[in-house]
């Protein structure tokens, strides 16, 4: 990497090296050692009254320094955990947003909700403090379901929220979507449940902080998808702080997902109760307190009518869903099944009638918020398993009436009957390359050659889409110094590899080595604003605005290398590096340039965050019919992401989704007890996630159309191949299945569930 390089040149991920040596800076390795340990007494209630806590025996042991309850928050006039988008019905009302503390007053809401925070030196002394900490609760009835929780007389999680109602929410022209229906040829319905589902990083959440007497500064390290948003929220909203008197840092992070974005209960705990001892701390999650702790998602249950005309063509899409918000409104939560399922429910078709209704629901279950995909891949669950079961009940193959309602490149941008403009794609290319690359035509031989060895084949597809989001407070400073530039950005790596991706289009955008380019996150005191990582937005937001300060630089520099040459910044270019007066053979390198005059640019972001990156899916699973298992035996994969910076590292992001996606359609199942509210999945003994031999050799192929959104033509990609796979692997599945009267199974499609479908048939 000695020399410039050019957008898509596949270079290996430069933070790799420090990973695989043992030297990356995760939260929980770099805590010092004299920091105070943490733990969080949690509820083992879904939902009681809290009548009493003493304190005073944990007190009195040894090597505790300190219990906090709710009481001490409310002392101290510690604010709401608040909502940063919202929902309105269609009178115009706002989501009902119910006090949320770091620790609940008075009551808990579900398993897991924080009662108390011991501070101790070690933390088996605050285990001990825990084992005597006596806290009296009043057990009351548990909603677990949103059914449940809109029943007549259903128990209150809130009771300043009526029937658990959080929000009414609906989207589309309801009239002619009715209208659409009312003149249909034909009709397809269907109902799903999605299941819950929990992501289990590598790396667990964990926070520790250090205390600065002479600046009265607390800085508080976590792992996090980005500083600037917790730190705004925790400063402005719930702890009443200037922003200088609080720090947070991000250092590296294994895997963030979605539930390491919002403002955290424990990292806003840790930041408040460094200030109040004057004394560092720590925090480790445990695994099996992440399943109680970190944001859940995917909680829908939802019915879909199709309309189709007589000639195959969709005419009309109604989907009625309800959606578990668990006992709080998380920070991004209103917008998640909601919006999100809206965003994409038009699919890469034709569908000039549409019609979302959504009835939200509080229960006593772990809140919910965004995992990757955010509301999505359950969303392309429902409409990709609808317009197979549409094609087969009226006649066609499923690539037949797909192929009847692709929509066209020379439709783009497309304004969907839902509500959202896509901005670029060409969905007929993507199909047809799908197809081909995939052998579909070759299929029916190896179904023969799955039967004649007692298995049964199936081949699904997925058209699919992902709509990116985000918050795009960006401003990117370039500093040109004597042997290097430094970049700082407000997004936040989570394993995405944005060091080398920024680093790849300041080469490009400068002709200087990547080597010589250095990336800096995650620190609200050198970088005050941003927007942190989510949404599949982040090379759409640092990497145009990286470009643009790029921009600046030269305008910068071209003024100090005419000076420094003796000339009029009209004669100056900027070629591979290096200033030269134009003409002649005088030029002087950037970085000699910095040398003598150290100088830099600054951009903020100044492009549309959204874009609608595409994808089509072949899957092909063989089915053991002996057991119900299912083997996934061929994965394609086609994507068009726009502009592509790396085709190495975009093939990753596409694997990691994909293989995420199969959890989600296979095994990922987090179940609770409807009676007592008890999460039942809350350990890996209990909760499955996809091993090295449930993945088959995944085969990635991309076209190109770029955005017009922003200047460089970026779409997302992290979340698109999550969003597709559930759908392309049930519908394989399903597939399979079809010659023996399975008409739908729901997500995950586990051995057990396809083995007693089978027993049915006949």
């Amino acid at each position: 990497m000695s020399t410039a390089l050019k957008l898509g040149e596949p270079i290996t991920r430069r933070e790799d090296r420090r990973f695989l040596t043992g030297a990356g800076r995760y939260a929980a390795n770099t805590a010092p050692v004299q920091a105070s340990n943490v733990l969080f007494l949690r509820s083992p209630h879904a939902h009681a009254r809290i009548s009493g806590i003493d304190t005073g025996p944990a007190l009195a042991l040894p090597g505790v320094a300190a219990v906090f309850t709710a009481a001490d928050l409310l002392a101290d006039k510690v604010g709401h955990l608040p909502a940063i988008s919202e929902l309105k019905d269609e009178a115009g009302n706002r989501h009902r947003e119910p006090l949320h503390l770091p620790m609940p007053a008075g009551k808990v809401r579900h398993v897991g909700d924080i009662v108390a925070m011991i501070v101790a030196d070690t933390l088996e002394q605050a285990r001990d403090a825990a084992e005597v900490l006596a806290v009296d609760y009043e057990v009351l009835p548990a909603v677990v379901t949103v059914a449940q929780a809109l029943a007549p007389g259903a128990p209150l999680v809130h009771e300043d929220v009526p029937g658990n109602l959080m929000c009414r929410w609906g989207k589309g022209d309801r009239a002619a979507t009715d209208s659409a229906f009312g003149r249909a040829a034909h009709v397809s319905t269907l109902s799903i449940r999605s299941p819950r589902q929990i992501v289990h990083y590598l790396e667990t959440r964990a926070a520790w902080s250090s205390y600065d007497a002479t600046d009265d500064l607390v800085t508080v390290t976590f792992s996090s998808q980005g500083v600037q948003i917790p730190h705004r929220l925790m400063c402005e909203r719930v702890l009443d702080l200037p922003k200088e008197k609080l720090r947070l840092v991000t250092e590296d992070v294994g895997g963030g997902f979605g539930p390491k974005y919002p403002i955290s209960a424990e990292s806003t705990l840790i930041a408040w109760a460094t200030r109040k001892l004057r004394r560092g701390l720590r925090w480790t999650c445990e695994r099996a307190e992440l399943s109680q702790a970190d944001s859940h998602a995917r909680d829908l249950v939802a019915t879909a009518e199709l309309a189709l005309d007589a000639e195959g063509r969709f005419i009309g899409l109604r989907v009625k869903a309800e959606a578990n918000y668990g006992a709080y409104v998380s920070m991004f939560a209103p917008t998640i099944p909601t919006t999100g399922l809206a965003k994409v429910i038009s699919g890469l078709y034709r569908i000039p009638a549409i019609r979302v209704d959504f009835d939200c629901a509080f229960t006593n279950t772990v809140p919910v918020d965004a995992i990757r995909g955010a509301g999505k891949p359950e969303a392309l669950f429902l409409l990709e398993r609808l317009v197979d079961l549409a094609a087969h009940e009226t006649g066609r193959s499923p690539v037949e009436l797909r192929r009847i309602n692709l929509l066209r490149a020379d439709e783009m941008p497309y304004a969907a009957a839902s509500g959202y403009t896509y901005d670029a794609a060409d969905c007929t290319r993507l199909f047809e390359t799908a197809l081909a690359t995939a052998d579909e035509a070759g299929f029916a031989a190896r179904r023969a050659a799955s039967e004649a060895a007692g298995k049964y084949r199936g081949l699904g597809l997925s058209c699919h889409l992902h709509g990116t989001g985000g918050i795009a407070d960006e401003h990117v400073v370039v500093n040109v110094e004597a042997d290097r530039l430094v970049a700082r950005v407000g997004t936040q790596s989570q394993g995405q590899g944005h060091e080398t991706v920024f680093a790849q289009i300041l080469s490009a955008a400068l002709g200087v080595p990547v080597g010589r380019i250095e990336i800096r996150q995650g620190d609200t005191r050198s970088i005050p604003r941003g927007g942190g990582t989510g949404g599949s937005s982040s090379t759409i937001i640092s990497g145009t605005t990286l470009k643009r300060a790029a921009d600046v630089v030269i305008e910068r520099g071209r003024d100090l290398a005419a000076e420094r040459l003796e000339t009029a910044p009209a004669d100056i270019a900027y070629r591979d590096g290096a200033f030269e007066v134009v003409g002649t053979d005088r030029r002087i390198g950037l970085f000699e340039l910095a040398a003598w005059k150290p100088f830099d640019g600054d951009a903020v972001f100044a492009d549309r965050i959204d874009s609608f990156p595409t994808g089509v899916m072949v899957c092909e699973v063989e089915v053991d019919p002996e057991t119900g298992e299912t083997h996934v035996d061929r994965l394609l994969a086609v994507a068009d992401c726009g502009t592509v910076v790396n085709h190495r590292l975009l093939a990753g992001q596409m694997h990691g989704g994909i293989v995420h996606g199969l959890g989600n359609a296979l095994m990922e199942e987090a179940l609770y007890d409807e009676e007592s509210g008890q999460l039942l999945s809350g350990t890996l003994m209990d909760y499955a996630l996809p091993r090295a031999d449930d993945v088959p050799s995944l085969q990635v192929e991309t076209i190109v159309t770029p955005s017009p959104n922003n200047m460089l033509g970026f779409k997302g990609v992290g979340e698109l191949p999550t969003n597709g796979a559930p759908a392309a692997v049930a519908n394989a599945v399903l597939d399979a299945l079809r010659p023996f009267g399975v008409r739908h199974i729901d997500m995950p499609l586990t051995a057990a569930k396809v083995w007693t479908a089978l027993q049915r048939r006949g």
